[in-house]
Parts: structure tokens; sequence; C-alpha cells
């Protein structure tokens, strides 16, 4: 799914909405989910599931074509946790 196919999701079912106002509300939810992440936080979307910045240690890590090792510097990556009712309904 594509942004402009969600902003159209959002006009359908809000049928008075302009696409201009469906896709500033949608850049306005993600400007504010990206900068609460970014700030440590975690987000919780019930009935989706939660996002939250996991930090990753230093390590030695391998090149893969000639084996040497390589250090691997700290980072932070985010960790998608998907609710029950998300699994739910994918797996049937």
């Amino acid at each position: 799914m594509k942004r402009s196919d969600i902003v159209r999701s959002i006009q359908v079912q809000f049928k008075h909405m302009r696409a201009s106002d469906a896709a500033a509300i949608l850049d306005s939810v993600s400007e504010q989910m990206i900068e609460s992440v970014a700030n440590g936080n975690r987000i919780e979307i019930r009935g989706f599931g939660t996002f939250q910045p996991r930090p990753r240690a230093t390590k030695i890590g391998y090149n893969p074509c000639t084996g040497q090792p390589m250090h691997l510097d700290a980072s932070t990556t985010i960790l998608f946790k998907p609710s029950r009712e998300l699994t739910k309904k994918m797996n049937e």
C-alpha cells in the first residue's frame, strides 16, 4: 500500500475531506511518530502494534567477501512488535 492509497482510503471514509487535507493529516501523524521514536519514546497503536527504539552494541563483524573482521559501531534501530489482533488477522 502506497501513501496515495492511504490518502484515498481516508477520503473514502471521510467524504467531505479534500485530498490535500487527508495528505496533511497523514504527514502530520507520520512526522509525530518519527519524532517520538527518534527521541527514544515507545509508540503503541492499539490493535496494530508497538514501535520502539532498540540500541545495538558495538561489535566485530566479518566482511562476507574477504572474511576480514571489521568494527561495527553502536547504533539504534526500530523494533516493531505486532499486536495479537494483527497477528491473528494475518494468520486467518
